[in-house]
């Protein structure tokens, strides 16, 4: 009999509900994109470092589960955190290029969270209207003297053309984040004696 074999389990330090749902949530989330809305409990509990009932004392069953785990994917509070701590003092460009970034990582962790779930789930997420980012907003107003339009529809034109240069569905590879901040601060009209990229 090996070591392993004979060694029990070490349990899980007792937490309160609310920190273990975020803690199984944290451990569903990246299992959703491997095996989708298959993941078992097993699987999950394993993840989390518990025992199986434990996820069913603070979740009543797996569909509620998996709907906080897509709650949690959709959750712009970790967005807008990431967005304000892009350092201030680098160049308005570059500070977009890392929001931009930021915001593609967004969308490919949504996407497979959204992907692995199904297509009933994607009728719940296009219900779900996006909010403004005031973190991104902010970049913008530092700059609003460069704008031609306010800072906040500024933001929301960056939000939607990553997206849509980011989304999967929509490219086959994402286009990159400083190609993308060129387009929206400068258009897609070459400079005088640029020409055409081939």
């Amino acid at each position: 009999m090996t070591a392993a074999a004979t060694t029990p389990a070490k349990r899980a330090a007792a937490l309160p509900p609310e920190e273990r749902r975020a803690a199984i949530v944290e451990a569903v989330l990246p299992l959703l994109a491997e095996h989708g809305e298959r993941v078992t409990t097993r699987q999950i509990a394993a993840a989390a470092g518990i025992a199986e009932g434990t996820i069913f004392r603070v979740f009543a069953d797996k569909d509620e589960l998996l709907t906080a785990a897509l709650d949690a994917a959709l959750d712009q509070e970790p967005l807008e955190r990431a967005l304000a701590e892009i350092d201030r003092s680098a160049p308005f460009e570059e500070r977009l290029v890392v929001a931009t970034e930021i915001l593609q990582r967004r969308v490919a962790d949504v996407w497979a969270v959204v992907s692995a779930l199904g297509p009933t789930v994607h009728d719940e997420v296009a219900r779900r209207p996006i909010t403004d980012s005031a973190a991104l907003t902010a970049i913008f107003e530092s700059e609003h003297d460069r704008l031609r339009v306010e800072p906040a529809a500024a933001a929301r034109m960056l939000r939607a053309l990553t997206l849509s240069l980011t989304h999967p569905m929509l490219v086959g590879a994402p286009v990159p984040a400083a190609e993308i901040v060129t387009t929206v601060l400068h258009g897609i009209g070459a400079s005088p004696g640029e020409g055409r990229r081939s």
